[in-house]
């Protein structure tokens, strides 16, 4: 299933202890483990008051959205403007690629090299928005 309208932009995905084995980020501008430590502990405190973690939150113009999966956070971020149901929906198409490539019985036995993973991107290309995309966006 492909994507007509891409509505992500940025990408990570981390353990639960908060260590991004993932990312695809535009314009970084904090270090992806402080990120990721941060989401894992938001989405600890999340499970701690309601029994589950957290979903989605916004700062600023971006909505970010949490999915978490065989012991894994998946977070993406988007417009505010794009729909919460489409965000998910790309969301779980990128966990159910990620498994596929990198099924449990990889993940098990993984060393902690998060360039395992670097492939990844090309496998979610039709989820994420390009950055010519970003730039006429915010030129045009």
């Amino acid at each position: 299933m492909q994507s007509l309208v891409k509505v992500l932009q940025d990408i990570w995905i981390l353990t639960e202890s908060g260590i991004v084995i993932y990312h695809r980020v535009f314009q970084e501008k904090v270090d992806e483990q402080l990120f990721g430590g941060l989401m894992a502990a938001l989405n600890s405190f999340a499970e701690e008051l309601v029994n589950e973690g957290l979903s989605n939150f916004e700062l600023q113009d971006k909505r970010y959205t949490l999915l978490k999966k065989d012991n894994l956070l998946f977070i993406s971020n988007s417009s505010k403007k794009a729909k919460e149901k489409k965000v998910m929906e790309e969301l779980h198409t990128i966990a159910d690629k990620f498994f596929k490539l990198y099924p449990l019985e990889v993940l098990s036995n993984w060393d902690n090299d998060v360039s395992l993973f670097l492939d990844f991107e090309k496998e979610i290309e039709d989820s994420l928005e390009e950055t010519i995309k970003k730039f006429q966006d915010a030129f045009w």
